[in-house]
């Protein structure tokens, strides 16, 4: 997938969890969650800038999932205030989450083109994909969108009807 479909796709999968976040009284942290994830979604693909890393390769598995959710937990208990409200643990957790779902949709978007990816190396070289529409097709790109933009939305709705 390109960008935009890796934006949708970010929407996409943290829609759930930003609307829980927002309807536990944190609409604000919901947002921030949903700028981050959106803002992660693309750090994959910069395998294509880094010397002797293939592209789909360790930057596009689970583990590097893991590694970015752990990242961003670990930032995010440095970087908040320990006299903050948010500083406790459900904080740090949340942060883990949206590194994790960021990455993870993006290997999600990419599963779906026949080049696919290879999600539990270096434990398995074995290549996973739906094979359902090629990375540059326009409208599989601007339709992830959508439906990322859509899940956003639902999720407000829900939020100010319940909320």
């Amino acid at each position: 997938m390109y960008q935009v479909g890796h934006y949708g796709g970010a929407l996409l999968t943290y829609a759930p969890l930003g609307t829980a976040v927002a309807l536990g009284g944190y609409g604000e942290i919901a947002i921030v969650g949903g700028l981050a994830c959106v803002a992660l979604s693309t750090l994959p693909d910069t395998d294509h800038r880094l010397p002797l890393i293939e592209h789909r390769g360790p930057t596009h598995t689970l583990p590097f999932a893991l590694l970015v959710g752990a990242g961003l937990a670990a930032l995010t208990a440095v970087l908040v205030d320990a006299s903050s409200a948010f500083a406790d643990v459900s904080f740090v957790a949340f942060a883990f989450l949206v590194g994790l779902l960021s990455i993870g949709s993006h290997l999600l978007a990419d599963a779906l083109t026949p080049m696919g990816i290879q999600p539990f190396w270096p434990l398995s070289r074995r290549r996973y994909s739906l094979d359902l529409t090629t990375a540059a097709n326009p409208i599989a790109n601007y339709g992830l969108f959508g439906l990322g933009i859509g899940a956003v939305l639902m999720g407000t709705a829900i939020v100010v009807v319940l909320g």
